[in-house]
């Protein structure tokens, strides 16, 4: 008996431990699993899963349907409460992740959402919901038009025209206001009638302001035909718009060369290992697929460093940078989106090619 132990302790102290694995950490996955709106809920749910898959057993994953309602993301938030996990992703819609806030704000776990709704970050210092963005606010895109085409456009003569919409006005308006900060004077500022056969008559008002570069407040459809007349009349313009040039084409196809202010397709920037990990799970690399994969990973790895530290997740969420399928993630202090997902890019007659 005595050498059977001595043997058995023997056994016991050559046998490796495993002091370096990494923790089980609970992810609550919350999202539009069924209603009008379970498309995208699938396309989240399906990339988080993917992500929990490759990170080999580490994640345990606790689901929730917000159906995208109010009523849904309460229950979805009182239900992943329940659950104890460490940190919530998704709420695709505004009002699920509004009603969802107060219940995860009282169980302290924060939320990783790719909501672009302005007043849920603008409103930290008043509610103190724990909440962080992976993806651009309503705002950004605004902003990064500025940003974007000031810098290329400066010595240009260039124009701002928008289709009267809210988005379209929203746009120039910005644009217009940041060119007077820059000491800039656009040469041609208008609002012209959207949905015409034609738009001859302002391309001939910006041709005779001698504008060169023009940005559209409008959609694909408008900026199609304003290229096909601009060629007609033999003037040599140049064309950008925002996110809206992502439609389909209408009647008057799109023709190279129009710019774009706008997201990547994730797909196009995403890691390698990424896109196989979609490949081997035989599932499209689509949608919100890769920003869900990219939200468990910050997730995942927050969590980890929280527990290491013995802080809250919050803390590491508020002051950590992640390595992500889609890049460098990291938060503003209100909880916004450090980086600006947007880029500028270039219409080859079949897609959208970011220019350098």
């Amino acid at each position: 008996m005595r050498i059977s132990a001595l043997i058995f302790l023997a056994l016991l102290v050559a046998t490796p431990c495993p002091v370096h694995a990494q923790p089980i950490v609970n992810v609550g996955l919350a999202a539009p699993l069924s209603g009008d709106f379970q498309l995208l809920g699938r396309q989240w749910a399906n990339g988080v899963r993917v992500a929990v898959n490759a990170l080999s057993g580490t994640v345990q994953l606790v689901e929730a349907d917000t159906g995208c309602t109010a009523e849904g993301g309460a229950t979805a938030a009182r239900h992943l409460a329940e659950a104890d996990v460490s940190v919530v992703i998704g709420f695709l819609c505004t009002p699920a992740v509004e009603a969802a806030m107060p219940v995860l704000k009282e169980a302290g776990i924060p939320v990783i959402t790719p909501v672009r709704t302005d007043s849920l970050t603008d409103r930290r210092e008043r509610t103190g919901w724990p909440v962080y963005r992976l993806g651009p606010r309503d705002d950004d895109e605004q902003k990064a038009v500025a940003d974007i085409l000031l810098p290329r456009w400066r010595d240009a003569h260039f124009a701002i025209v928008d289709d009267g919409t809210l988005y379209g006005r929203e746009l120039a308006e910005n644009l217009r206001a940041e060119t007077e900060l820059a000491g800039l004077n656009p040469v041609f500022v208008d609002t012209f009638r959207p949905q015409l056969d034609n738009q001859v008559g302002l391309l001939g008002r910006l041709r005779n302001a001698g504008a060169t570069h023009v940005f559209v407040g409008g959609d694909r459809a408008d900026i199609a035909i304003m290229a096909r007349d601009a060629a007609e009349l033999d003037y040599d313009v140049t064309f950008a718009g925002g996110e809206a040039l992502r439609a389909a084409d209408g009647d008057v196809p799109l023709p190279a060369g129009i710019l774009m202010v706008g997201l990547p397709k994730w797909s196009d920037v995403a890691t390698p290992e990424a896109l196989d990990a979609f490949q081997n799970a035989e599932i499209l690399a689509e949608g919100y697929t890769l920003p869900g994969y990219a939200a468990l990973e910050v997730a995942a790895e927050a969590a980890r460093m929280a527990a290491s530290q013995g802080v809250p997740v919050e803390d590491v969420l508020a002051s950590a940078s992640y390595e992500t399928a889609l890049g460098l993630v990291s938060f503003e202090e209100n909880g916004d989106l450090a980086q600006t997902p947007y880029r500028l890019f270039r219409y080859d007659g079949n897609a959208f090619t970011e220019m350098d």
